[in-house]
């Protein structure tokens, strides 16, 4: 009974891990960016925790409406990434397009406005809930060790038991 237990529980953890890993891989595979929502300024459509996955479009195709995840202009006040929806699209005195942006869940729009002269931007295909404390807690490398380390330890113990066991079989079979 404890070994069926055992093989349920293992099969289950295993599982989890191949669905985890799909879930941080196969994104990656079609050409989308993957971010984590770190601030409450998107709750409502995107919470806090929330894993966001972005395709890379054309900065043509954008439209006032969609979300994206830039970087927003030197000293404007936040230094990472932000996730927020284009408010409005502008042209700027060189003819360029200028954007200005604001999250779902503030009172006002974000008080920069910015180009994008890459060519291209990530605009949110679609976020997953929760995701995202999982993707962040593994950026740190003692938690990854361990993610990592105690399976394999408990596969190598696994599989040296087996081994043992086996040899002793083996043993008590060669007559004296």
């Amino acid at each position: 009974m404890a070994r069926r237990s055992a093989r349920v529980v293992s099969t289950l953890l295993v599982a989890a891990g191949l669905l985890f890993g799909a879930i941080l891989a196969l994104p990656a595979l079609m050409g989308w960016q993957r971010y984590v929502i770190v601030s409450g300024s998107m709750t409502g459509t995107y919470d806090r925790g929330s894993l966001v996955l972005d395709e890379v479009v054309p900065v043509a195709d954008l439209k006032a409406g969609d979300v994206i995840t830039y970087r927003p202009p030197a000293g404007s006040g936040p230094d990472g990434l932000v996730t927020h929806r284009i408010a409005a699209i502008t042209t700027g005195k060189a003819g360029e397009r200028v954007f200005r942006t604001k999250g779902d869940a503030n009172q006002s729009a974000d008080p920069w406005t910015f180009t994008l002269p890459e060519g291209e931007q990530a605009r949110v295909k679609l976020g997953v809930p929760y995701v995202g404390f999982a993707v962040a807690a593994l950026s740190r490398k003692e938690l990854r060790m361990i993610v990592v380390g105690i399976p394999a330890a408990l596969i190598a113990m696994v599989s040296l038991a087996g081994l043992w066991r086996e040899a002793g079989v083996e043993a008590a079979a060669v007559p004296r």
